[in-house]
């Protein structure tokens, strides 16, 4: 009998050695999750941008992951993954590792694209959650200073009067500026106003500066200092209000287009499965730069204006607009690619 009670006395002391021993070890590595979590990100986190450099989107991603770094002290970069109208850009980010370090940046492509092709890398219901919206700059129609046209309509009659001489600059299919050139070609009849799509909105500009075109159709914020310097005209903003800096531009409507209104807005998107925790993180940090003044006049002088609107408000707007688009594309009678 007291062997058999020194057995189990023997057993409870192993089961007990064994808890503690356990114990000794699961707190350490406890502590070693919560402290690798506390310290997220502790590698680079990586803005995907879906177009070539110097576009509005590589634009606003360079002066936010900036902010952001100066703000956390921790590191951001733009990475440019351009080409078929955002679509390489938007399906790298969308099967990248969910681990909070890739970070789409998308333009009102990635709602447009629904509509505009048969198939997507990537499904915008589904492969994303939203993070933050980041600016929007108002769509324009430029020219360069030299063209005798000061206006829409002086542009559409000289494009009438001899269309082989005229066409136009665009960043990629899907974005709203080559989306609201289409519509122009529909409204004014101007089937041989030919659509010159760059990988970019810099790129467009590059070439209206070069004269490969005549026309640019593009966000305000990368021909903004060109207007300034007095390299380009710009004929019309396509915003809902003429923009402060360019009190003379008259808006879509003023210059008698009705309901033409169109911008390129910016919104940060994480891959679908990213921790809910990281997106918050990114999310409370993103809004914070945003909101200082420094960085809404930055970014205004850019031609950009600040939306530090949060995850709930970017994704009603972008899922929204999927339906919109379309319905424009589908009334534009704009053909599926």
């Amino acid at each position: 009998m007291k062997s058999i009670v020194r057995s189990l006395a023997s057993r409870r002391g192993i089961l007990k050695a064994a808890a503690v021993a356990a114990a000794g070890i699961a707190a350490p590595a406890l502590l070693r999750v919560r402290s690798a979590y506390a310290d997220y990100p502790d590698r680079p986190v990586k803005f995907v941008v879906a177009n070539t450099p110097g576009g509005p989107s590589d634009i606003v991603g360079r002066i936010v992951a900036a902010a952001l770094q100066q703000s956390t002290g921790k590191t951001f970069i733009v990475e440019n993954r351009g080409g078929a109208g955002g679509n390489i850009g938007m399906e790298y980010a969308a099967h990248a590792d969910p681990d909070g370090y890739t970070i789409l940046l998308a333009t009102n492509a990635y709602s447009v694209n629904y509509a505009l092709y048969n198939t997507l890398p990537y499904d915008p219901y589904k492969d994303f959650v939203a993070v933050s919206e980041l600016a929007s700059s108002p769509n324009t129609f430029v020219v360069k200073s030299d063209l005798p046209a000061k206006t829409m309509k002086d542009f559409v009659a000289l494009a009438r009067a001899v269309p082989d001489n005229y066409n136009c600059a665009t960043p990629p299919i899907g974005t709203t500026p080559q989306l609201q050139l289409e519509v122009l070609k529909s409204r004014e009849n101007l089937p041989k106003l030919a659509d010159v799509v760059f990988n970019g909105g810099g790129d467009a500009i590059t070439a209206l500066l070069s004269g490969t075109v005549q026309l640019s159709s593009g966000s305000l914020g990368p021909a903004l200092p060109h207007i300034k310097a007095g390299e380009m005209r710009c004929l019309a903003v396509c915003g809902t209000a003429r923009w402060p800096e360019l009190p003379d531009v008259p808006t879509m409507e003023e210059a008698g287009y009705k309901d033409f209104v169109f911008a390129t807005d910016m919104v940060l998107l994480a891959p679908a499965k990213t921790p809910p925790d990281d997106v918050k993180w990114l999310e409370t940090q993103t809004l914070k730069v945003l909101s200082t003044p420094e960085m809404k006049d930055k970014l205004y002088k850019s031609g950009f204006l600040v939306r530090p609107q949060g995850a709930d408000a970017a994704w009603a707007r972008v899922t929204k607009e999927i339906g919109m688009f379309k319905q424009i594309i589908d009334q534009g009678g704009i053909k599926k690619l």
